[in-house]
């Protein structure tokens, strides 16, 4: 499959915006994330440190933005009130999770309507993206509060954009649903969309499951949840990767939603959400991953950011070079791995 050269997506800006860690948005906030779970499981103090001094450098940028790209970073600061002690953290989360709830735009049935730092406007469109992006955040901030409003939020969101986006034919997920159309806009049932939630949702159930009580939710979560990630197992390739559609086996193999979705499926298959046999596809996954990543540790594979695109094929044509987000669910993924290969020993 032939890919279109990055000058046709922005050029240098756009290849330049990939690895410049400092900027407040969803591409560095996913570097972050990863970060800062890599720095807490392996009890790395100075990792959390630069984690959290990332944080000073940059929140200023947050000020003027507030979209649901925007919020990705704010998943750490529950993990830095948590570590580092300082109420600004659980201040700031508070205010944003009440900014989410009250006052973020939403689609017509109750979801998040996806909105990014860029001056684009996708009214009335959900995008698996926003579970990653906010959701998480919001999760994460409920369990920091004890929060059971909160943590309900969290999970209604979840299942909106399962409802939404779910194929109950295959299982799989489009990458995005356009309320006002009533349609799946291009079709496509894209890697990387499939990604952000099946890594996403584990990482939300593990911070709200406790403060639910909705039993219904949650069952119905979970047996979506169980869905997609039979279906995922199926489309992965021999080699250990995923293509970047899964309708489309001969387009290109993608690395970071590869990462993300076997980064899901250990934690799904350590939580008990899909079964144990399972793992065995996360753990295919991670040679191969590894195989992308160059002598200077940068991943390569990685499609560049993508909004929902006009049709299936534009998808094969989406430029590869190497992304903070492709860093950071790549380190997600080994992350897991490890903690996986301590438990065994």
């Amino acid at each position: 499959m032939m890919h279109s050269k990055p000058e046709q997506w922005g050029g240098h800006a756009w290849t330049d915006w990939a690895m410049n860690a400092d900027r407040w948005d969803w591409n560095a906030g996913v570097g972050v994330i990863a970060a800062a779970e890599f720095g807490a499981k392996t009890e790395n103090e100075e990792i959390v440190r630069e984690v959290e001094a990332w944080v000073k450098r940059n929140i200023g940028q947050s000020e003027s933005i507030l979209t649901i790209n925007s919020i990705a970073p704010f998943a750490v600061f529950p993990l830095l009130h948590r570590i580092a002690g300082r109420s600004f953290y659980a201040d700031k989360a508070g205010e944003v999770a009440r900014w989410l709830i009250d006052e973020a735009p939403r689609t017509k049935n109750g979801a998040f309507e996806h909105t990014v730092t860029e001056k684009a406007s996708f009214s009335e469109q959900i995008w698996a993206d926003t579970i990653f992006m906010a959701v998480l955040f919001l999760a994460r901030t409920a369990r920091m509060k004890g929060d059971g409003r909160i943590a309900l939020e969290a999970l209604r969101q979840v299942r909106l954009h399962l409802e939404a986006l779910q194929d109950e034919e295959t299982g799989l997920l489009f990458h995005g649903w356009d309320c006002e159309a009533g349609n799946w806009m291009s079709g496509a049932r894209w890697n990387r969309a499939n990604a952000w939630i099946a890594v996403g949702v584990p990482m939300i159930l593990e911070e709200t499951e406790a403060l639910c009580g909705d039993d219904a939710l949650l069952a119905e979560i979970k047996r979506r949840y169980a869905r997609l990630a039979d279906a995922l197992v199926q489309r992965q390739h021999a080699g250990g990767l995923w293509p970047t559609v899964f309708d489309r086996p001969g387009f290109y193999a993608e690395t970071s939603g590869s990462a993300g979705i076997a980064c899901g499926l250990y934690k799904a298959a350590r939580m008990g959400l899909v079964p144990v046999a399972l793992l065995a596809h996360a753990v295919r996954a991670v040679p191969a991953v590894l195989a992308t990543i160059g002598p200077d540790g940068a991943v390569g594979g990685v499609s560049g950011g993508t909004p929902v695109l006009p049709s299936i094929e534009a998808y094969g044509d989406v430029p590869i070079f190497p992304t903070l987000y492709g860093q950071g669910l790549t380190l997600l993924l080994l992350t897991e791995a490890l903690a996986e290969a301590g438990e065994e020993k």
